[in-house]
């Protein structure tokens, strides 16, 4: 059989998915200094493994669940969410927004959905143009105004603990955006909610614990819709004790997608995680089944 050349696209695609896989790999295994030794005086085996991983992933038969049997659940110092009222006032203070309607929204908030699990709870998000006019408003396309505005909060987020993006340069429109889904959902919200600051009603990972991405969107109910890094990042801000250890759920941003390569294939997200003692974001593939994952989702009510 004829085998086609490569291009110079898929190349490096392939080189980004390489060294994707390498910061997470480094991470997850939690090689320390010794440990990474080892592998650097076995590099042979090392690529001879890699190689042989590859060869068996195109002959192997694509997961058809994408779920794992096993998972990580919350970390035991997070307790839920905040009072509202609470949450509200720290996101006002720290984007510099009125609270004022949302404060008078909280007094009477929607009943949850019988059917939702004990996990679900109201949260406080600020909205992207309240933050861009206070903040940037020379910032007129709403693709800027929201990488401008999750750029903010990751500043923020900095500024209370330990953290580091490993794809901070890449957050431009031609590599970040909102789901159609989820950019539909905040403008039924905004209607019903203006002002600067929205609550939603949101579960922060365990609905859907343990599987793909992909698997996870598909299994929405038809209200529900994925958060993205703006919303998840400033629920970490507000519940720091959220991200405080490694085995815990990550916290994956899947109203958002992600183009790595920034060529126009949107097949990631961005994931927040804790290790080595701070946040980390990272990219995850649609695809992906982890017994970290942990994907968070929201509700029109």
């Amino acid at each position: 059989m004829t085998v086609q050349p490569i291009t110079d696209e898929q190349r490096e695609k392939y080189k980004q998915y390489i060294e994707d896989a390498a910061n997470k790999a480094l991470l997850e295994a939690e090689l320390g200094k010794d440990g990474l030794q080892k592998l650097v005086e076995n590099g042979d085996e090392f690529q001879t493994c890699v190689t042989t991983c590859i060869k068996e992933f195109l002959v192997s038969n694509q997961c058809t669940n994408e779920k794992v049997c096993f998972s990580y659940s919350y970390p035991k110092e997070y307790k839920g969410p905040r009072p509202i009222i609470d949450q509200i006032k720290i996101i006002a203070e720290n984007f510099d927004l009125d609270p004022s309607n949302a404060l008078e929204f909280a007094k009477n908030l929607p009943q949850l959905p019988n059917d939702t699990e004990e996990w679900v709870g109201w949260f406080a998000v600020p909205s992207v143009d309240a933050i861009a006019e206070k903040h940037f408003p020379k910032v007129l396309d709403p693709a800027d105004k929201y990488c401008h505005a999750v750029q903010f909060v990751h500043r923020k987020i900095a500024a209370t603990r330990s953290f580091y993006h490993y794809r901070g340069n890449h957050l431009t429109p031609k590599r970040l955006r909102v789901s159609a889904r989820t950019a539909q959902a905040f403008d039924l919200i905004a209607k019903k909610q203006p002002g600067d600051i929205h609550i939603v009603a949101a579960q922060l990972g365990m609905r859907y614990r343990g599987r793909s991405i992909h698997h996870a969107c598909e299994a929405f109910v038809p209200n529900e819709f994925g958060l993205g890094s703006l919303a998840v990042g400033s629920i970490a801000l507000v519940h720091p004790e959220r991200l405080v250890r490694w085995e815990q759920l990550d916290m994956v941003c899947i109203g958002d997608e992600f183009a790595p390569s920034g060529d126009g294939d949107f097949s990631y997200a961005l994931s927040f995680i804790f290790y080595d003692g701070g946040v980390r974001l990272l990219t995850r593939y649609h695809h992906d089944v982890s017994k970290f994952a942990g994907f968070i989702s929201a509700f029109v009510l």
